[in-house]
């Protein structure tokens, strides 16, 4: 540790690789800093204040410099709980699911963290994307009733530059997300997104696009939010639709490969 000789406070290196930056007259911590990969072994301030000087276990030595930057204590203290969330996050090794019995069942290879829950983002995104589309398409349906020479509405600015469908950037966004985070990714989404997926998923069986990968989120989705399907009178045409799509297709992959 180290008592700066110009205001009161306190730099305390630890061996969890980070310099702790402590107020001396309330006690309080300003910020943390993290540069080291190993442990910090010794800390010295310049007379001046405006320099620290620390040497670490993974032999390099760093100096840090006072800027004039305003420090907001409110926003340090946010960027910690954001970082104690995520850290959470990853240590989180159990997931509940509904109708699941965690004794009877071998435990999912995947858990829930900052990738799963960046994953579940970037589906929500693409959700958006393709609802935005589908409502100016139906826009455009009434439009052109009214008036044939209606002109067709501007297309996202993703799906012009990628050159595809709103459905297809949605199953191509699932497809990035790894395996191993892919249910958890799910997991995460709120029901209302289930909705849209649910009736894409239905879509892309269809025309017999990733058939592996739907049934996989298909199967899983029916399980994980049974009770609220069956109570949604909405979705009662799209299970029946995707109950009779998801056997003809399955069928016919197995005829192509040869499972009995």
């Amino acid at each position: 540790s180290s008592v700066c000789p110009q205001n009161p406070s306190i730099l305390l290196s630890r061996k969890d690789r980070k310099l702790k930056h402590w107020d001396a007259d309330n006690f309080e911590h300003i910020q943390t800093l993290e540069g080291h990969h190993k442990e910090v072994w010794c800390v010295d301030i310049s007379r001046s204040g405006d320099f620290v000087a620390t040497s670490s276990h993974d032999k390099s030595i760093r100096v840090w410099e006072r800027t004039d930057e305003p420090l907001v204590l409110e926003d340090e203290r946010e960027t910690a709980r954001e970082l104690q969330y995520e850290q959470s996050l990853v240590a989180s090794q159990e997931t509940t699911i509904p109708g699941e019995n965690a004794e009877n069942e071998a435990e999912s290879a995947g858990k829930k963290s900052m990738e799963t829950v960046r994953a579940a983002e970037r589906i929500m995104e693409a959700i958006e994307v393709y609802r935005q589309e589908k409502a100016k398409q139906e826009d455009f349906e009434e439009a052109q009733k009214a008036d044939k020479t209606a002109p067709p509405p501007d297309r996202h600015i993703i799906l012009s530059t990628l050159n595809i469908s709103a459905s297809d950037y949605v199953l191509d966004v699932i497809k990035k997300v790894r395996p191993s985070e892919l249910e958890e990714s799910l997991l995460v989404l709120p029901f209302h997104y289930i909705c849209d997926i649910l009736i894409l998923l239905n879509e892309w069986l269809l025309h017999k696009k990733s058939v592996e990968l739907c049934c996989k989120c298909t199967f899983f989705l029916l399980r994980v939010h049974h009770n609220q399907i069956v109570a949604n009178k909405v979705l009662v045409n799209v299970i029946e639709s995707l109950n009779k799509t998801t056997r003809e297709v399955v069928k016919e992959v197995k005829d192509v490969i040869g499972l009995t």
